[in-house]
């Protein structure tokens, strides 16, 4: 049996209201907090602030 990472994949979404986003990984048991970065939002055309939100769930069929 394979061993269950401790990685999971997190949303970055736009803080320009854009709704722009990106997908990190993050390892929970060492970051606690949620995630903020500063990266380039193209459709508003200037670096912004991106918080992490929560995953939709995922569609297994």
């Amino acid at each position: 049996m394979a061993k269950k990472s401790a990685v999971v994949k997190v949303r970055m979404e736009s803080t320009a209201g854009t709704g722009y986003r990106y997908y990190k990984k993050k390892n929970p048991k060492n970051q606690t907090e949620k995630m903020k970065m500063r990266k380039y939002d193209p459709i508003a055309r200037k670096h912004v602030i991106f918080e992490e939100k929560k995953m939709p769930p995922s569609k297994k069929n």
